[in-house]
């Protein structure tokens, strides 16, 4: 696209003409609700303001959006449920909102299930909790389905479900140049395959997804805290039960430090009863005692609202790898040792690592059917670091130093892989981590649908 102007330099008179376009809202930095769509969510990036925002009322608002920040020269980026790890839900030019599109319908005969861009985890749960069925959904409330599935989504059920995008089977996306086009496997097949784990914000607004989802039954949770001095023990052992459990058992296996001290935790699902899931953690709960056992019956919505995850929110940073084979003792001890080494904030989420079980259903696909690549992971290992914007830039840069410290130490046990969806900013080689050799497809798909590059991010395909 060239030099992009400085968004000073579109006019007031600019602005008011998107205005008078638009059936949604238009605001600038001073007006009263920027915040609420102009900030990011994750607070290391709160020093990054739009020059505005434009809450959209439909796609003919996105369509007017794209064609003036085409005409004016301005940058523009899309926010729909607006939790990027990495703060690309917002930028300094005009960011397309797209939170008033919540709109969800769910048919029970069929299965189908179709969600407008910017409706979150609750109301699709809201939508399909009716019809007693779902498919692999994100475990915030407020995570919207639209960032969830274009970079792939895993949750509880994904062992057995499979990714939210691997559940998806028709989309529609809104081209810069203001094309709408329908997605799926036969109309515009190389842009679905794109859309199943590719990223946002590289092809276009996608405006709609359509999935297939499947009847729900009754299952069980659970929730195991140990003391640090057991940590050792358990991730061994945990590892060895996903290993050997159904696709129907998940886990995250987790130890964390804050000011308040480490917490060791074995936390999930299982699509069976709890007697079933009993026997299943006995090998668990045989090798600790555990300071806290919570393991019981549950509906499926029960369940859900169990796995609720909540965060205190500030600044953070999340690395991840991909492992294909257990982490080894050397490889947990020195996770655990770097863990206690953790520099301390004043966030009280603190730091620490995390073991997800995937397999199953994800790696029953082909590593090239979608766009989404790690078709052959056991875990996924994710580190993480948080503060505060009140603390001082030497607190914030050894945390970052930590993180980078702990992901350097555990990098010969990985595959050197990443994961989308807890985008990091500050990884080099972001196009194989995320996309390993679906990468040269993803920019063919860029170029074609893109051809003018509208559509830029610090980590967005064909940069």
């Amino acid at each position: 696209m060239g030099v992009l102007p400085a968004p000073d330099r579109v006019s007031e008179r600019d602005w008011r003409g998107l205005d008078e376009v638009v059936s949604g809202r238009v605001l600038r930095p001073s007006d009263a609700g920027f915040g609420a769509v102009g900030s990011a969510f994750n607070e290391r990036f709160a020093a990054t303001t739009p020059a505005g925002v434009v809450t959209v009322a439909d796609t003919d608002d996105i369509r007017h959006a794209l064609a003036w920040a085409r005409t004016t020269g301005i940058s523009a980026v899309v926010r729909a449920g607006g939790h990027s790890y990495s703060g690309a839900s917002v930028g300094t030019g005009l960011v397309i909102d797209l939170s008033r599109l919540r709109t969800v319908t769910a048919d029970g005969r069929t299965g189908l299930v179709t969600a407008a861009a910017g409706a979150t985890m609750s109301d699709v749960y809201a939508a399909l909790q009716p019809h007693e069925m779902a498919f692999a959904l994100g475990n915030g409330a407020s995570v919207g389905i639209a960032g969830l599935t274009l970079g792939g989504g895993c949750g509880a059920t994904s062992r057995v479900h499979g990714l939210t995008a691997d559940a998806l089977v028709a989309t529609t996306v809104l081209t810069a140049d203001g094309e709408l086009l329908h997605c799926d496997a036969r109309e515009n097949a190389d842009l679905f395959w794109a859309c199943r784990g590719g990223g946002g914000g590289n092809f276009g607004v996608t405006t709609s997804f359509t999935f297939q989802a499947r009847p729900v039954a009754d299952c069980s949770t659970y929730l195991l805290l140990f003391d640090r001095a057991d940590a050792e023990k358990v991730f061994t052992v945990a590892q060895q039960v996903v290993g050997s459990a159904p696709d129907e058992f998940a886990a995250r296996t987790g130890v964390a430090r804050s000011r308040d001290g480490a917490v060791v935790s074995v936390i999930g699902q299982h699509l069976g009863p709890a007697a079933e899931l009993r026997e299943i953690l006995d090998p668990v709960l045989s090798v600790a005692r555990p300071l806290r056992a919570d393991i019981r019956d549950r509906t499926y919505w029960e369940a859900k609202d169990d796995l609720l995850h909540e965060t205190a929110g500030g600044a953070f940073a999340v690395r991840t790898d991909v492992l294909t084979r257990p982490l080894p003792d050397a490889g947990i001890e020195t996770m655990l040792a770097l863990v206690d080494a953790w520099p301390g904030s004043g966030n009280p989420d603190g730091g620490g690592a995390a073991l997800f079980s995937w397999g199953g259903a994800i790696n029953r696909v082909g590593a090239a059917d979608t766009a989404f690549p790690h078709r052959d992971a056991m875990f996924l290992l994710s580190l993480d670091t948080s503060w505060v914007t009140a603390d001082a830039p030497a607190t914030v840069r050894r945390n970052l130093d930590w993180l980078a410290e702990l992901r350097e130490a555990l990098a010969p046990y990985g595959a050197g892989r990443s994961y989308l969806n807890f985008a990091d900013p500050d990884l080099a080689e972001w196009r194989t981590a995320y996309h390993g050799a679906n990468y040269p497809r993803l920019v063919e798909v860029k170029n074609r649908y893109d051809p003018e590059g509208f559509f830029t991010a610090p980590q967005g395909v064909g940069t």
